[in-house]
């Protein structure tokens, strides 16, 4: 349903059991001014807002876009009201839901404390479930841990110019998660010839095969949209944790799983027979190129 344009959409935040990450992240959006100026903002747990939450929990407002902040837990209280009442009653009564989170997108860490009863709005893990599920063709899930902030400040400035956000299965914005982490990071040519890193925070070599890197099997623009326009979690040395997906928090961040020196995982799109096929032969290759480089860079650090 398209937006009045005559009036500013009404946009209202709300959160369920949160560690604040979203909104902090949020915070951290350059244009944040000018893309509030395009809303009339009802409530926000941090920023001045038009309301209080005690009038948010009497449920006589509407809104046009409600956005949900942290994993949704049924018993949760807010002012002596049920959380799961507030939320049935906005998300009833809006166009737009917005999933601010992994938690919020498919119960995240949160999930993990009480897997049967906290959940995502839609979903629980990937699986369908959750408080909005009749209400999913309004759900847009813009899953990491955090949000990169440019992902939330693209799809509210859609909204707010009546343009569509189109989604895949998932219910994520095609626009910021068709792509891989993978996809523009640094250390793509290390990967390639099985140059791994030894050290976390090192500029060079590989970080997939001995340190756990997910971003060959994450869906996730972070190294197309760089963090505050500089870096990311692979450019600065540090793995990329699958935050985006639904399995997120996965044990052992750190470390890859392997059997027999064979990653357990393999890069999306390519079959298991085919990327050992391919690892054999680039391990018979020694990039002399890359080994230098590396050697070089930990010599002069």
């Amino acid at each position: 349903m398209p937006l009045n344009q005559e009036a500013k959409p009404k946009l209202l935040w709300i959160q369920g059991v949160t560690c604040n990450g979203n909104t902090h992240s949020f915070l951290n959006l350059p244009y944040l001014e000018s893309l509030l100026a395009k809303y009339e903002l009802l409530y926000h747990p941090i920023l001045p807002c038009k309301h209080t939450f005690q009038t948010i929990v009497e449920q006589e407002l509407e809104c046009d876009v409600l956005i949900f902040e942290g994993t949704f837990d049924p018993l949760m209280k807010r002012h002596d009201v049920l959380l799961k009442d507030v939320l049935e009653h906005y998300s009833k009564n809006t166009r737009f839901i917005i999933s601010a989170g992994s938690c919020a997108s498919f119960g995240g860490v949160f999930k993990e404390s009480a897997p049967e009863r906290n959940s995502g709005l839609i979903f629980n893990e990937s699986d369908p479930y959750g408080p909005s599920l009749q209400h999913k063709q309004k759900v847009i899930n813009l899953s990491g841990c955090p949000i990169h902030p440019e992902w939330m400040g693209y799809t509210l400035s859609m909204i707010a110019d009546g343009k569509e956000v189109q989604v895949d299965e998932l219910h994520r914005p095609i626009e910021l998660y068709s792509t891989l982490a993978h996809h523009g990071c640094t250390r793509n040519e290390y990967f390639e010839w099985k140059v791994d890193t030894k050290n976390f925070g090192e500029k060079e070599g590989c970080l997939f095969y001995g340190h756990g890197c997910r971003a060959p099997m994450t869906h996730s623009s972070c190294n197309k949209i760089l963090w505050n326009d500089v870096s990311s979690k692979t450019r600065s040395g540090t793995p990329c944790f699958g935050c985006t997906e639904p399995d997120f928090p996965r044990s052992n961040l750190f470390s890859t799983q392997t059997n027999m020196s064979i990653p357990h995982d393999v890069p999306l799109g390519v079959s298991k027979r085919s990327y050992l096929t391919l690892a054999g032969i680039a391990k018979t290759f020694h990039i002399k190129r890359l080994e230098e480089k590396l050697i070089d860079y930990k010599r002069d650090n």
